[in-house]
């Protein structure tokens, strides 16, 4: 450990890895440039804007002018190495943080000055708080703010269960600020554009401002320290390296969230952001125990982002959380699979440098660790380690069908796709065996239209994609008696069934169920299970073009022939008489209704009322989110053809935060125009039913 003249506290020695988190479009990947330029990681500050930043420099991110996938960029700041993990600020991308939170020291959260920002930092805070990261809160544009700290701070707050603590007092010229008094330090800065703040007299009309600010700080410090109180108590004033040390102490024990500010665009507050996180972030050994994992033993890694390369192959970036590992080296993964490290590197966005050995503590690519997947942990012991616990990913909520263009191109597209779901847990894709379809599943408009980008891009697959069909289903409303028969000769023996069925129709949700009320022999026993079968055939599809859904046969007579009746036979009278019946018993659509839980807050819930009464929905009431202050949850039935491009709507809603869960509930009756519209289109693409 390594004492600091500074401040007297015992600051953290060794490689750090600090998650940049923060609301969309807040300032996170431009902090990173800023951070780049003052630590001596880039020659100057890259912009965002201009394209020339070292982060969101992938195609797809520079195309839409946002993070669309978490970067990765380090520095040595005064003989300290850093790592910072730049996470995408949007809800559709957001899930890219939860595998890197856990291994990562601290987290600098970015946010403003802005009241509707304030759902989306909840969000992000109740993430950190659940994983138990330290984490600063870093007030960005300062230079843009139009309310004082003190509105802001309590703005703020309500987003944070845990306390937030003013470190820093801006100061200001013609309502512009222009500087800060550190209310640890006790000096004040003046900033200077990409460059360190130099050091000035505290102004006057800031002075009375900074002594009440300070001594709300050390309350809130001395909360967790008895000796701070006492002294508080006796108005003496404490040492800095107390107050320096408690700052360390408390923000290393998530009792206090740390409120920095600046600008990220002017490069104003980094100095003072870094060196707090030189002096007061935690380091590898915390983050372990944190996990729950021994600080002796063998070398130990955790993967916190899969990178499929078009050279390089497969990267997994991964924290050493004890020990070291060498190139070529062999490694077993918790499932027991053992690899050999095919390469190591350094990360500096999309650039990257070739290591032999990867230190404790480090954030390091390791190339062809095949078996290896996000969230995993590997060791070079010959025991497998125990696995971590991974976040589940979150339910989809968009989804479309997507076919390519050329049909050579299909079996790229399943090894494309199957790479991208591997880098990306809340991408999912299927083949939908009842519409041939395949389906792709995602967190919204933009995620699903960045993959698309990503298959022509990085794989040469182009793609079409449409709306996916609906599993619409069809029953009956009316019983009828039919005879179904089954007779063909063409020398030798001939094929013979012959079969009386009665059809009703059941309750909604009861299914299929068959039955027999043969009487002397008419149906040999032995053809029952055939004319069961031959029912369920004639349910595949029905008069309407749906499979059938919710009825009951029950075979009541029939004849056969002693040598031409066979299985085959009873099987397909079955399906005459069923194709005879189905239609003569007023067959309804049926369309698929999902229950749906929709997360939003409190003051957004009369537009998602709007929205499920718009798209055919049933309100079944609302209550507050259990936990999470200020959200409600709206429950309501929904038909699932109505779901589509339901979450757009309610994030243009609810400012980019609204959310939401389905699960099917149940089949209802569809009539009128819609349901016309839906037979015709069926008929039009299938041809017409039984």
């Amino acid at each position: 450990m390594v004492g600091s003249a500074e401040t007297g506290d015992r600051r953290i020695a060794g490689p750090r890895l600090i998650a940049l988190v923060g609301p969309f479009q807040s300032g996170k990947t431009s902090l990173l440039e800023a951070i780049l330029a003052r630590g001596g990681g880039a020659p100057r500050q890259g912009s965002v804007r201009e394209g020339t930043s070292i982060g969101d420099s992938s195609p797809e991110a520079r195309a839409h002018a946002m993070s669309v996938e978490p970067n990765v960029a380090s520095i040595d700041y005064m003989g300290d190495r850093f790592t910072f993990f730049d996470c995408p600020g949007s809800v559709e991308f957001i899930h890219d943080m939860r595998h890197a939170l856990p291994v990562c020291d601290a987290a600098i959260v970015v946010c403003e000055a802005d009241s509707r920002k304030a759902p989306a930092l909840q969000i992000i805070l109740r993430e950190l708080e659940e994983m138990r990261v330290p984490r600063i809160l870093f007030l960005n544009k300062i230079d843009l703010a139009s309310a004082g700290v003190r509105e802001t701070l309590a703005m703020l707050q309500p987003a944070s269960r845990t306390p937030l603590l003013l470190r820093q007092l801006p100061v200001w010229q013609h309502d512009v600020a222009i500087g800060f008094v550190d209310l640890a330090l006790e000096r004040a800065f003046l900033y200077r554009e990409h460059a360190p703040s130099t050091i000035i007299e505290t102004p006057e009309g800031v002075a009375p401002d900074h002594k009440e600010a300070r001594y709300s700080m050390l309350e809130r410090l001395a909360d967790y320290d008895d000796a701070l109180m006492e002294q508080l108590i006796s108005e003496i004033e404490p040492p800095r390296d107390r107050v320096f040390d408690d700052l360390a102490k408390e923000l290393r024990g998530g009792h206090v969230v740390p409120l920095l500010m600046g600008s990220a665009d002017r490069g104003h507050g980094v100095t003072r952001l870094l060196k707090a996180l030189r002096h007061e972030a935690p380091g590898v050994e915390q983050t372990r125990e944190r996990l729950g994992i021994a600080p002796q033993g063998p070398a130990l890694a955790q993967v916190l982002r899969t990178i499929h390369t078009g050279h390089g192959g497969k990267l997994s970036l991964a924290r050493v959380l004890r020990g070291s590992f060498a190139d070529g080296a062999s490694v077993v993964s918790a499932s027991s699979a053992e690899e050999r490290i095919a390469g190591l590197a350094r990360l500096m966005g999309a650039a990257s440098a070739k290591i032999t050995r990867a230190e404790q503590g480090e954030t390091i690519a390791f190339a062809r660790l095949e078996q290896v997947a996000t969230g995993d942990r590997f060791t070079d012991a010959k025991k497998a380690p125990e696995a971590a616990i991974v976040a589940a990913p979150p339910a989809p909520t968009q989804s479309i069908a997507v076919h390519v263009k050329d049909r050579k191109d299909e079996v790229r597209l399943a090894a494309a796709l199957s790479k991208l779901c591997d880098e990306d847990s809340a991408l999912v894709h299927f083949h939908d065996q009842e519409s041939g379809e395949l389906k792709l599943l995602g967190q919204g408009e933009m995620h699903l239209r960045v993959t698309i980008e990503r298959l022509a891009a990085r794989f040469g697959v182009t793609v079409e994609s449409k709306k996916p069909s609906v599993a619409y289903r069809e029953t009956i409303r009316d019983a009828v008696s039919v005879r179904g028969r089954h007779k063909k000769q063409s020398g030798g023996h001939g094929q013979f069934g012959d079969v009386a069925v009665d059809v009703a129709p059941r309750a909604r949700g009861e299914g299929f169920a068959f039955a027999e009320t043969v009487h002397g022999g008419t149906v040999p026993r032995q053809y029952f299970s055939s004319v069961e079968a031959g029912a369920r055939d004639a349910m595949t599809r029905g008069p309407l073009g749906f499979p059938v859904v919710d009825i009951a046969v029950t075979l009541t007579d029939g004849s056969y022939h002693s040598v031409d009746s066979s299985d085959m036979a009873f099987r397909a009278a079955a399906k005459i008489a069923l194709g005879e019946a189905l239609p003569k018993a007023r067959p309804v659509l049926l369309e698929p209704i999902l229950a749906v839980s929709i997360f939003v807050p409190a003051d957004a819930m009369a537009r998602a009322s709007a929205l499920v009464s718009a798209r055919r929905g049933q309100i079944l009431g609302f209550e507050p989110r259990e936990g999470w202050d200020g959200w409600d949850v709206l429950s309501a039935l929904i038909p699932e053809a109505e779901i589509g491009d339901l979450i757009v709507e309610l994030r243009s809603a609810t400012s980019g935060v609204g959310a939401f869960e389905t699960k099917f509930d149940h089949l209802a009756e569809l009539a009128g125009r819609t349901a016309e519209a839906i037979i015709a289109a069926r008929r039009q693409t299938h041809g017409p039913g039984v």
